[in-house]
């Protein structure tokens, strides 16, 4: 699959051992400890995210031997926990692309297909996942790279909000935008991991005790959400809708005019802030062969960002935040209810796809419906839901208000209860 840069294998054998040691009671102190329930589970960290004494390429060629004297905050809260770090998932370069095809370090493939994209950035972690080589992963995700690759890959991804997990020491990609979060397996999964790196308000309940939450109120958009979809992915989102309706969720119809210009204003914020950090870190442009071309060629493309249309798109992405903050609050929702990328895994190279014979940009398809959640800085979570006929993952997306992480952990947990998807990928299949 191609799915990890680094392995840790004497760091995770030695930290394995300590973590039974403390379960048996034999550690230094002789006494018992149970750190809780990631302690001694195997897990994997995206490239990105800094690891003391192991390296931390970013996926790129510039940073291929760069290795850090100290963990990332959310890393410390990792092995705080007990986690066993096994290593470092592999990564669209610098986090600056959906398809995590990586000319440095090799295209990681998808488990399902393996002549298929696992999606991106993330997608060195989704893939690992679903090929059983970790129990769960940390990413990124800055218009969709955790959702993007845990919906192509049948894995869960959960971006949470803003400022609820510690992004430093992560390399940046659009500090605006960023956010840090886990892929796993399953819903409940995805509270224990993110329970030991959440910031929670005070007297905020812990978010690893989310129980499934029936007759949720949700939303669905009429705008743009649904207008670019491939048949099977409309069929599986209408078949989880009516599932939902079934078990009790109150589902009706809102307005968001302004969720199309997302498009564009997620763009120029991203293309402006990540050449500016490129530059203040002081490789772009001075390390142009270094870069891949698709990214070189973005960086280009911020160069050219006027300060009034970074304004701009930073206006624009108030009015919409108002506007979603309004629709929640007069209809009443726990959620919004959509999927969450308009198709299937793509072909590796697959730049372009085609829908009802209009031809589309596979990024711009897959960024699509994922980047609101990232200007707006509030909660989303992609669940499998069902198959393609050619058995390639579909996702789902739930999307919440600020700080209503639980709330949206619930309403999944209740679609995946409902759904019963329990497929796997054959990894026996020849390559």
């Amino acid at each position: 699959m191609n799915a990890y840069i680094t392995v840790c294998d004497e760091l995770a054998i030695e930290t394995a051992r300590w973590a039974e040691a403390e379960l048996c009671g034999t550690a230094k102190k002789k006494s018992r400890r149970d750190r809780g329930p990631l302690h001694g589970i195997p897990i994997s960290l995206k490239d990105n995210i800094y690891t003391k004494d192991v390296r931390t390429t970013g996926g790129s060629k510039i940073l291929q031997n760069f290795v850090p004297l100290h963990d990332a905050p959310v890393v410390r809260s990792l092995k705080k926990a007990g986690a066993v770090i096994l290593g470092k998932t592999n990564m669209h370069e610098f986090a600056y692309g959906v398809t995590t095809e990586n000319p440095h370090f090799g295209t990681t493939r998808n488990p399902w297909d393996r002549d298929r994209i696992a999606g991106g950035s993330s997608g060195g972690s989704a893939a690992a996942l679903a090929a059983g080589l970790c129990f769960g992963s940390i990413g990124t995700d800055t218009g969709g790279s955790i959702r993007i690759p845990a919906s192509l890959c049948g894995v869960v991804g959960m971006k949470p909000g803003f400022g609820r997990v510690n992004a430093d020491d992560v390399i940046p990609l659009s500090p605006t935008l960023d956010f840090v979060g886990p892929l796993v397996r399953s819903v409940e999964d995805a509270a224990l991991l993110l329970e030991p790196i959440f910031v929670k308000a005070k007297n905020e309940r812990s978010v690893a005790s989310v129980k499934a939450l029936r007759g949720a109120s949700l939303g669905i958009p009429r705008e743009f959400f649904f207008d670019v979809l491939a048949d099977e992915v409309r069929t599986a989102s209408a078949n989880s809708i009516t599932l939902l309706e079934k078990r009790g969720a109150r589902v009706k119809e809102i307005s968001l005019p302004h969720a199309g210009e997302t498009e564009e204003a997620g763009d120029v914020i991203a293309w402006a802030e990540a050449t500016m950090y490129h530059q203040q870190a002081g490789w772009y442009p001075g390390h142009a062969a270094e870069y891949s071309a698709d990214v070189f060629k973005r960086l280009e493309m911020g160069e050219k960002v006027s300060a009034v249309n970074y304004l701009k798109a930073r206006a624009s992405r108030e009015k919409f935040k108002e506007q979603l903050l309004e629709a929640f609050a007069s209809n009443d929702l726990d959620a919004l209810v959509v999927p969450t990328t308009p198709i299937a895994a793509p072909l590796i190279g697959e730049d372009s796809i085609s829908i009802h014979a209009q031809s589309y940009s596979t990024r711009a398809l897959l960024l699509r419906l994922n980047r609101l959640a990232n200007l707006a800085g509030i909660p989303a979570i992609s669940v499998p839901c069902g198959l393609t006929k050619s058995g390639l993952p579909i996702g789902l997306q739930f999307i919440s208000e600020w700080t209503d992480e639980p709330l949206l952990l619930g309403i999944a947990c209740e679609f995946e209860r409902a759904c019963g998807f329990n497929s796997k990928p054959d990894l026996e299949r020849p390559a």
